[in-house]
């Protein structure tokens, strides 16, 4: 009886010696806050509601949403610019900082009373969105984005293509300087914003750093994801875009149009001459190639480190996704005492190669795709028929078989209808 008793008691020990170390084990979601330079963390943990912060890509502010239980009705209400500094992780893996805040915005609402503080990335520079009227004249690109940079005690970086870039005549009429660097990045396929102290303006989806440095790529299975959703649409079935302009001395507008002119998007804006019409064509009709397909994927299992315009390849859902390269927009993070997941917004990422953009006609006499090497991360081509008139496929295919595969598809889809 005594040695049944003392089996018994072995066997309760074995069992909360493993539920201690499975609690041990377990990853738990944290975070660290601290505002105005003091640590809160300690006070504010029992009071966590949930912790929101969307990273923005472009000068859109990146904004931080944290709401606090007020049951006791101790909490006092932060005061608006106070800078709010943020780290999130994991016990095992540790804390990753995520940037510095100011609060703009704080709600007090009940019952059950809550307190809501809405705070926006303090590199967003005061004066940026005031409206003003001046005239660039026989500038560069880069010119005007020093000479912005310079003004709110920023460091310039623009892609060295991008700063050679020449505008004759640029008029800023009633627009602030925030909305004139947003034109400039849309009308040159480019993206400015301003992180770490600098203003960016690099070319969309080439996936570099605040430092230019390349970015990593991204691998991800279902195993790493809660929910996803891909949506491949036609995007009003355009076959290109068209942007008007006119000529020195001329009164007639003139069109410079990227794709086909079939149904071509036409631009509102009118350029003062055919280069800056064109580029701007060209930037749209990748623009609406690039959100032909896309995908939301939420991370099970938050991930600190993915910010916008990072490159992802995913497998294990649809070969049609898996098939192709994706490239990062907004990045969510969404934080509770008891979960951490991230959501991703993805659009397909198109070859780096501007030949993508050069105006097509009906009759292609091959096929030419572009893939990702999955060793180097180059972009290399496959083709199928003869190369003086291909037809270049949108996506940037994850790997050269994908690539391949889309490439006779095509090819022998069209060579099928030519015979007909």
């Amino acid at each position: 009886m005594i040695d049944g008793l003392t089996h018994q008691a072995l066997g309760v020990l074995r069992d909360q010696a493993d539920r201690l170390r499975n609690d041990l084990s377990y990853a738990r979601p944290l975070c660290r806050v601290l505002v105005d330079g003091r640590d809160i963390t300690a006070s504010i943990s029992a009071r966590l509601v949930s912790l929101t912060l969307t990273d923005n890509r472009g000068l859109e502010a990146d904004q931080l949403d944290i709401q606090l239980s007020d049951h006791d009705g101790l909490l006092a209400i932060p005061p608006r610019g106070a800078v709010v500094r943020l780290w999130l992780g994991w016990s095992d893996s540790g804390l990753v900082d995520k940037g510095s805040y100011t609060v703009d915005e704080v709600e007090h609402s009940g019952a059950p009373d809550v307190l809501n503080i809405r705070a926006r990335s303090a590199d967003l520079r005061e004066g940026l969105a005031r409206k003003r009227e001046r005239s660039w004249h026989g500038q560069t690109l880069g010119d005007i984005v020093r000479a912005i940079a310079v003004e709110y005690g920023l460091q310039p970086l623009v892609q060295v293509a991008l700063a050679a870039i020449g505008l004759p005549h640029l008029d800023q009429t009633g627009e602030s300087d925030l909305n004139l660097l947003t034109r400039l990045a849309r009308e040159h396929d480019a993206i400015a914003s301003i992180k770490a102290g600098r203003l960016l303006m690099l070319p969309m989806g080439k996936s570099a750093s605040a430092s230019g440095l390349a970015l990593p790529h991204i691998p991800l299975t279902r195993r790493d994801g809660d929910q996803h959703r891909y949506l491949e649409a036609d995007r009003d079935a355009y076959t290109g875009a068209k942007a008007y302009y006119y000529e020195l001395g001329s009164a007639q507008r003139k069109e410079a149009i990227a794709g086909s002119d079939d149904n071509a998007k036409a631009l509102r804006h009118t350029y003062a001459d055919r280069s800056s019409a064109l580029r701007a064509a060209r930037a749209e009709w990748r623009r609406l190639q690039r959100g032909s397909a896309t995908l939301s994927y939420t991370l099970a299992k938050g991930r600190p480190d993915l910010i916008p315009e990072l490159t992802y390849s995913l497998t294990g859902i649809k070969a049609e996704i898996a098939a192709i390269v994706w490239l990062g927009g907004n990045v969510t993070h969404n934080f509770t005492p008891d979960a951490y997941t991230t959501s991703l917004e993805l659009t397909s990422k198109l070859p780096d190669s501007d030949e993508l953009t050069s105006d097509q006609t009906e009759q292609h006499s091959g096929v030419l795709a572009w893939y990702r090497d999955e060793k180097t991360g180059e972009q290399k081509q496959v083709s199928a028929g003869e190369q003086s008139n291909p037809k270049r496929l949108t996506h940037l295919y994850a790997s050269k078989a994908s690539a391949e595969r889309a490439v006779e598809r095509e090819w022998s889809g069209s060579r099928f209808i030519h015979h007909i």
